[in-house]
């Protein structure tokens, strides 16, 4: 049998949607005989069930999940171990004495709606975590980098058309107005894997990718409502550093981690500070800016 864990240098990672490794044990007679790292060739977004389950993954270790990703999972007979912390070989032996406990379903935000500024009447951010004060300060293994909130957090679909609820395997290739390319699944080798119609990817994406035929090639153009939404000033918020554990550790520039009062990551970046006080963007970085896409369906699964 094999158990994955979301994995990010030794700890279990906080976004299941958005992890970048996997370690994955191979277990025998209730002991780990062995493990590796398998990275998730930039899936994100709800395409990780199908690659755990390519993996012949039995059960999974991880933080923040939402309906959407739960579900995925559950379809490929996955059973799921959700918000969990710390040092992830220490979560498996947990899980093989039998004192691992699932949260279920702990996501109830998506990406750009979630912000610092929504928990700030509930109690503000706790903590500030980056890839430097993961282990002290951190949020439960979150490293710097990535975006904002978990991937599949929708348990019914949020619109019609003939591949929504289906598998989709697509290439793309993203650019701004400008012709420059930010992101492309044909430079990596890889198509990318999702569940249509589900919030696992940005909506203009996904509508598209909902109307298409096996083999067929389109263009798209996405205004930011239709990609990552405007850039919203009450997502920039102004903390005094001693008030952060943490705060002090990190640098202009950097993306890290906040934690609000529920232990719950939020990916922000560090965009002024002085010796007093710290400022974080908590708008996703392409934020405000319209996006082209160039998107190829090569497979639907059955």
């Amino acid at each position: 049998m094999k158990v994955a864990v979301t994995y990010d240098n030794g700890e279990v990672f906080q976004h299941f949607g958005h992890t970048e490794k996997f370690k994955v044990y191979e277990i025998q007679e209730g002991k780990v005989v062995s493990s590796e790292i398998v990275d998730s060739n930039g899936s994100g977004h709800g395409a990780l069930a199908g690659l755990l389950a390519n993996h012949d993954i039995k059960v999974l270790i991880c933080g923040g999940m939402g309906d959407g990703a739960k579900a995925a999972l559950e379809e490929y007979g996955i059973e799921t171990f959700a918000g969990t912390e710390g040092n992830a070989d220490e979560a498996v032996e947990k899980y093989l004495r039998g004192e691992l406990v699932d949260s279920g379903v702990n996501c109830d935000h998506h990406g750009e709606g979630h912000s610092c500024g929504d928990h700030e009447e509930e109690g503000g951010c706790g903590h500030c975590g980056g890839s430097d004060a993961d282990e002290e300060e951190g949020c439960g293994g979150c490293s710097s980098g990535g975006c904002g909130g978990c991937g599949g957090c929708h348990s019914e679909p949020l619109f019609e058309g003939k591949n929504v609820g289906k598998t989709c395997r697509v290439h793309y290739k993203g650019t701004f107005n400008d012709g420059e390319q930010f992101d492309s699944s044909y430079d990596r080798g890889e198509p990318l894997e999702f569940v249509c119609g589900y919030g696992f990817m940005i909506e203009g994406f996904d509508r598209a990718v909902a109307e298409m035929e096996v083999g067929q090639i389109v263009d798209v153009h996405l205004t930011a409502d239709q990609a990552y939404g405007e850039h919203d000033p009450k997502q920039v918020i102004t903390i005094q550093i001693a008030e952060l554990p943490g705060a002090e550790s990190v640098e202009v520039g950097q993306r890290v981690y906040l934690q609000d009062m529920y232990g719950r990551p939020i990916p922000v970046k560090v965009t002024d500070k002085t010796e007093t006080e710290i400022t974080f963007d908590a708008n996703h970085e392409m934020a405000g800016k319209e996006l082209n896409f160039k998107i190829e369906l090569v497979e639907i699964a059955d």
